[in-house]
């Protein structure tokens, strides 16, 4: 639970670093999602989510 609880502080860390340094950017990244196809979001969505599988299961091993 710990690791859990780490990870989402990470997670929120990272966002919000990036809404506070650039928030025109992260605005229009919005913009683009909002404008993409369910598919297109889905496809990413599956492959960062293999991504950070990976990079979690790389490190702990």
């Amino acid at each position: 639970m710990t690791d859990f609880v780490t990870a989402l502080g990470l997670v929120l860390v990272i966002e919000g670093a990036f809404y506070a340094m650039v928030p025109t950017v992260a605005k229009m990244m919005m913009r683009q999602g909002i404008a993409a196809s369910d598919t297109l979001l889905r496809g990413c969505g599956l492959v960062a989510l293999a991504v950070g599988v990976s990079i979690v299961w790389l490190a702990r091993n």
